[in-house]
């Protein structure tokens, strides 16, 4: 058994996508993740929850909403027919969009507990040395948060590879723009390809098992707070 051309296609499309996504929701997560575990606001609360919806949501309703929204008669979609631009529905750019918010919990959350596992001490003997918020920042939290900070870059690029239903309703089923390796086993299925869906199944699922093999064999992990769709 190999895998066809168009197998191949759609695995350098996911890990694309994946990629792509990962950077970016570290470029999001993390500030947002030093926000939630440093501030007192009332936003907090709200917010955390606008950010873990993910993870009880189906996908399918968030990908209905999104689907609403990036439309041509939603807010988001008529501004960018306004600016000239094209909608993200059934694009990979609207893949992105959609993968960055159904993934963001899964990136969020680690670095939350990581930043907060610190305490505020070495933070507040920063100060007393003078470093700047920002120096605090960078040369004290970013540091001690590594760990966490990696296994929401795994966990992020995992789950982006995994996603199905909201891919599906963003992206739909488009061959070399929005087809990824979910959908492309459900296309074997449907066209009864038993033998070669068995065969990209088996290597998401080997795939998802040394990711969390990896995860669970890290000493001191306490990231894994949650659970995932």
């Amino acid at each position: 058994m190999t895998l066809t051309p168009t197998d191949w296609a759609t695995i350098a499309l996911t890990l694309r996508l994946a990629c792509i996504v990962t950077l970016l929701l570290l470029l999001v997560g993390i500030p947002l993740a030093w926000w939630l575990a440093r501030t007192h606001s009332f936003l907090k609360g709200p917010i955390s929850a606008l950010v873990a919806l993910p993870l009880i949501l189906p996908p399918t309703v968030i990908g209905f909403y999104l689907l609403l929204l990036l439309g041509p008669n939603g807010p988001v979609g008529k501004l960018m027919q306004q600016l000239g631009l094209d909608l993200l529905p059934f694009t990979f750019e609207g893949l992105v969009v959609a993968s960055l918010i159904y993934s963001l919990p899964f990136v969020v959350q680690p670095i939350q507990n990581a930043f907060e596992s610190i305490g505020i001490r070495p933070l507040e003997v920063a100060a007393t040395l003078r470093a700047s918020p920002w120096e605090r920042f960078f040369y004290i939290a970013l540091p001690l948060a590594k760990p966490g900070i990696l296994t929401a870059a795994v966990l992020g690029f995992a789950h982006t590879i995994g996603e199905f239903g909201i891919v599906l309703m963003i992206g739909g089923n488009i061959p070399k723009e929005t087809r990824v390796i979910s959908l492309q086993i459900y296309d074997h299925v449907e066209t009864l390809n038993y033998s070669q869906a068995h065969y990209l199944s088996g290597i998401m699922l080997l795939f998802s098992f040394v990711v969390l093999l990896i995860l669970y064999s890290r000493p001191n992990n306490h990231s894994l707070k949650y659970g995932a769709n």
